[in-house]
């Protein structure tokens, strides 16, 4: 359990402050709801809090933060306070600085008179599109609060499903850097003693250490030249990458990596169908719910098979059929899309879907981390097992050597 201190405001507009134990800030919010209360700010309470606070004032905002600023929208409007009000009062509490001041400008535009979707506008960074076609549909269908729920759930799931993949990217980099540290910790601080102990002793070593000290002096004395080689490999990547078609090399290339492209590629489907499915609900024309899509992803591959999809979609073919001849979807998604068309459903139908392929991006990393757990036992216990076996050997054989 984590401890929570929250500010609210009751029906009448007071402020009340207090303090919550909960697994999440998602349960402090749903509590307060409970209680009648219009939750304003939510802050995890932990040690060296200031210093905590002080740094949220410096990060981006992602996910997880319009997320609860559309939670907390919602609920002050559906408690009956204007929706400038609302804004101002999330803005006066709120800790991140650069969503503070996007807050307090979009507020000074309201003020003046323009409408919410518009005042959102001049900050595609933060609000991407589908936020603004969102907002934009709640404020004409007069059903704003509705509009900010379907939001809020979308970046809650899209927060959740990122730091999922993000997880399943990080723990090979974690292995890679932690197997490279071995490494240099045994060339740089073991293996030289060794060569002075064997020196002392003299005589003929055995040939696996031979081997073994013959490939260490190559590393010892080429290190510059392999750390120059390795920098002008990876400067070469980034350039490659910049490039029209060395970045639709990389995006093939990253969707054809063994259960790493599975990843992406369940991620990105699971987004869709949330998407598409969020957006239909409130209201969003198709033509403009693919527009949207396109600008979720930046893999080539990915963006060319929506694109075609759309363009089937405006020759007139029917979505499924559309998706099916992009070459991209799989059959099931092509397939729940057709169900949900003839029965009119379509927006159930994708967010049962997008339910379905996270549980299956769920099941792909916990395969990854199966994998990759007793490889890299096996992996750091062969390099300790090569190096107790070179260094060792002669030891064990000291008698021979001394002859």
């Amino acid at each position: 359990m984590k401890s929570y201190s929250y500010i609210a405001r009751d029906s009448a507009g007071q402020r009340k402050e207090g303090l919550s134990q909960a697994s999440c800030s998602n349960d402090v919010l749903a509590h307060l709801r409970e209680q009648g209360l219009i939750p304003v700010s939510i802050k995890e309470i932990t040690a060296g809090h200031g210093e905590t606070k002080r740094k949220s004032h410096r990060r981006s905002v992602k996910s997880a933060d319009l997320a609860a600023f559309c939670w907390q929208l919602n609920t002050m409007l559906e408690g009956g306070i204007p929706v400038t009000t609302a804004l101002g009062t999330i803005a006066e509490d709120i800790g991140n600085l650069r969503l503070q001041q996007i807050l307090q400008h979009v507020l000074q535009k309201m003020e003046k008179g323009e409408p919410f979707s518009s005042s959102i506008s001049d900050f595609p960074n933060v609000f991407n599109r589908l936020s603004y076609a969102m907002i934009l549909a709640g404020e004409t269908g007069g059903n704003l609060p509705d509009a900010l729920r379907r939001l809020a759930e979308y970046f809650d799931n899209r927060d959740k499903l990122g730091r999922k993949v993000k997880g399943a990217m990080a723990y090979p980099v974690f292995v890679l850097t932690f197997i490279v540290l071995i490494v240099i910790f045994i060339m740089a601080f073991i293996v030289p003693r060794f060569q002075t102990i064997f020196k002392q002793i003299g005589g003929q070593l055995p040939a696996f250490t031979r081997a073994f000290m013959a490939f260490y002096d190559m590393l010892h004395h080429n290190v510059v030249y392999i750390l120059g080689f390795l920098m002008l490999i990876v400067i070469s990547g980034i350039l490659i990458y910049k490039t029209k078609k060395g970045h639709h090399l990389f995006c093939r290339f990253a969707l054809a990596t063994p259960i790493f492209g599975r990843v992406i590629s369940q991620a990105f489907i699971s987004m869709f169908c949330k998407t598409m499915s969020t957006l239909l609900a409130a209201g969003v024309s198709v033509l403009e719910v693919f527009d949207i899509l396109t600008t979720m992803t930046s893999n080539d591959i990915i963006k060319y098979a929506i694109t075609r999809t759309r363009d089937n979609i405006v020759e007139g073919s029917n979505i499924s059929l559309s998706m099916a001849a992009a070459g991209f979807f799989p059959n099931m998604v092509v397939k729940m899309v057709q169900v949900g068309e003839e029965s009119g459903s379509l927006s159930k139908v994708l967010d049962r879907t997008s339910v379905y392929y996270e549980r299956k991006v769920d099941s792909t990393i916990t395969t990854l981390m199966s994998m990759l757990e007793p490889i890299m036992i096996v992996t750091v216990g062969a390099i300790v097992l090569v190096v107790v076996l070179a260094l060792y050997l002669p030891i064990f054989s000291m008698s021979d050597i001394a002859k």
